[in-house]
């Protein structure tokens, strides 16, 4: 999977109320919401969208101007889901091109439903791929492309039912388990093994949240043999246990 790709894990629109909007003066952006500007311009945080841009927010921040926009806004579900808007900043703006404008124009006309839904989520892409491009340079993005790093998180994301050791880490980045341990501190800020019981608690949280399997089942999707076992690491991380999780997860959800 390429690091790119981890941001998109479980965000996508479903029913996201797309609408054709017109803004002037000072209005409140809130929510994830994505914004296409038809005509016009806003200033969001400093940046300006035209025409063909793209504006993405998350919570509640001031945008000044007058445009027509397209929005649409997304729910994001679930614990590894949350992580896209844990590296995301509060506003971003994707240059466009004045064709896009036109497109843009074009998306309102189809009408709700799944066309519109992934015609919103292909938006979505292209502004995070933009942003992606210009900002993974540091944190947790950095760590996603790092060629060490990189890797390693990726067969953690992949594959979290399997028996990882360092030594076993260390081999799919091709280095010493000490040059792997030093540079994933520095750049994810946890040691290995420590993220990957936070990355397999999270996949379990969801699961708990969305299905009806069992906890024993769950376990063992994450790499647990026995449920007492995944239980007890469960709870380190979260504060509850699994059984709690089915209602509290599905509510925060």
């Amino acid at each position: 999977m390429e690091p790119f790709d981890e941001l998109l894990r479980g965000v996508r629109a479903d029913g996201a109320g797309v609408r054709r909007t017109e803004l002037a003066g000072t209005e409140v952006l809130s929510g994830l919401t994505l914004y296409a500007v038809v005509s016009g311009e806003i200033s969001v945080l400093g940046e300006t969208a035209r025409a063909g841009d793209i504006v993405v927010v998350q919570g509640s921040v001031a945008a000044q101007g007058q445009a027509t926009v397209i929005s649409g806004t997304y729910d994001v579900k679930g614990a590894l889901a949350r992580r896209l808007t844990a590296v995301l900043p509060d506003a971003l703006v994707a240059p466009g091109y004045d064709e896009c404008a036109a497109f843009y124009g074009s998306v309102s006309t189809v009408g709700p439903g799944v066309v519109t839904d992934r015609l919103l989520d292909w938006l979505m892409v292209c502004a995070l791929r933009e942003w992606f491009d210009r900002e993974h340079g540091t944190g947790w993005l950095a760590a996603l492309g790092d060629e060490v790093v990189g890797p390693v998180l990726r067969a953690m994301h992949a594959r979290p039912e399997k028996a990882w050791t360092l030594a076993l880490l260390a081999k799919e980045a091709g280095v010493a388990r000490t040059t792997l341990a030093g540079r994933f501190a520095k750049l994810v800020g946890v040691p290995p093994l420590t993220y990957l019981t936070e990355w397999r608690m999270g996949v379990a949280a969801d699961l708990l949240a969305e299905s009806s399997v069992t906890v024993a089942a769950v376990a063992r999707q994450v790499g647990y043999a026995d449920a007492f076992g995944f239980s007890a690491a469960f709870k380190r991380v979260h504060g509850f246990s699994p059984s709690e999780c089915r209602s509290r997860c599905a509510a925060s959800a």
